[in-house]
């Protein structure tokens, strides 16, 4: 397929670029920040994204959503993260959505018309230490009558705190590291024996550290099939991954943005410094760099939207190249921007923030960079 956006796509981008531009701008990211707020993100504007129809994206036609792909998940993330927009679109709409669709009937009835109407929140919960790293999964699910008793710990849960349900991964059988006996499940986040410990990340964004204490389910919160979870995690993880990578791009490419207005407009030495070789040179390999980053993000979609075998390796590709371009984009626009750069009036500061959260979330660039070299068979 050709990378590049088609017709309809062009047209759900402008209507992103307009809605994030109109409705969630840097300046409410940061009045959310400001304020403290404790989900760090707007109930109100979430219930906008299902006006807009975004929510339903990768939801099907027939269960009311729009039946699209990632494709058009990722146009919508692009513009997030170039907005800072704080919300549980990726969680919830993509990630979530994405793991309820492996799933049975009854779940997607349960959770999603919730999610169409903007009134439900999903979670993550993979990650058992610092680093991600979700074939070191040991959590216990043990079998309890007709159903199953989970107890461990999940951290960084991503939405954790204002999550109505948590897609929990879980081990059902063998050990921490064996690549069968894992399964998911779709635990409310009500249930007894679960507790939350919120944490605001390094870019206001809030996540929780999640304790799971005998906490029982029944049959119906198994995502997929019992000890064979690592197919749904899959999807998620592919879903998660190349969102990850399109909002990581669109922080990249809005760094960049603001930086070229910046050195447009300030002058030095009785000239304007946009106009000096040494950072017009620096810019247009940024620009190459982005570029580059953006044909990888939107070749991985299309190869998830394909169901492609090669898509596994295009996902790790991408989340490496946007990590690597959007890393050297904030950390250009706090240079060319000088001392101001490091104060928090000036915005590229809080690109560098959002990129440093996002690096870690599902893999960063060393992670990712490494399992492509697996693939590879090095």
């Amino acid at each position: 397929m050709p990378l590049y956006l088609n017709d309809d796509q062009k047209m759900l981008h402008d209507s992103a670029v307009e809605f994030m531009k109109g409705e969630a701008p840097v300046s409410h990211m940061r009045e959310f920040r400001d304020k403290q707020c404790k989900d760090g993100f707007s109930h109100a504007l979430w219930k906008q994204f299902a006006e807009m129809g975004f929510t339903g994206i990768l939801i099907g036609e027939d269960e009311g959503g729009l039946g699209l792909g990632h494709v058009e998940a990722g146009v919508v993330l692009e513009e997030i993260g170039r907005n800072l927009t704080p919300s549980p679109f990726l969680t919830t709409a993509v990630a979530g959505v994405e793991a309820l669709n492996a799933g049975g009937k009854a779940l997607r009835d349960k959770y999603f018309p919730g999610i169409l109407s903007g009134d439900t929140v999903l979670a993550l919960a993979i990650d058992e230490g610092a680093k991600h790293r979700p074939d070191q999964i040991g959590m216990a699910a043990t079998r309890e009558g007709n159903g199953f008793k989970l107890d461990g710990k999940k951290q960084f849960v991503v939405q954790g705190g204002s999550a109505d349900m948590v897609l929990v991964a879980a081990r059902t059988s063998g050990k921490a590291g064996d690549e069968k006996g894992l399964t998911l499940f779709a635990v409310d986040t009500g249930a007894k024996g679960v507790s939350r410990d919120n944490a605001r990340l390094v870019d206001s964004a809030m996540a929780a550290h999640m304790q799971f204490d005998g906490v029982l389910v029944d049959a119906d919160a198994v995502v997929g099939e019992v000890d064979d979870g690592d197919a749904v995690l899959r999807r998620l993880l592919n879903a998660g991954r190349s969102g990850a990578a399109a909002e990581t791009l669109g922080v990249g490419s809005g760094a960049m943005d603001i930086t070229v207005d910046y050195i447009k407009g300030r002058s030095q030495f009785g000239s304007l410094i946009g106009s000096f070789q040494a950072l017009q040179h620096r810019i247009s390999h940024l620009y190459s760099e982005i570029e580059v980053a953006r044909a990888c993000v939107l070749k991985a979609q299309q190869l998830l939207d394909e169901g492609s075998a090669s898509a596994d390796m295009m996902v790790s590709v991408a989340k490496a190249k946007a990590g690597k371009a959007t890393a050297l984009s904030v950390k250009e626009g706090v240079q060319m921007h000088g001392g101001v750069g490091m104060t928090d009036e000036y915005d590229i500061g809080l690109y560098m923030k959002r990129d440093r959260a996002l690096q870690e979330f599902m893999g960063d660039v060393n992670y990712h960079t490494n399992l492509v070299a697996e693939m590879q068979g090095y």
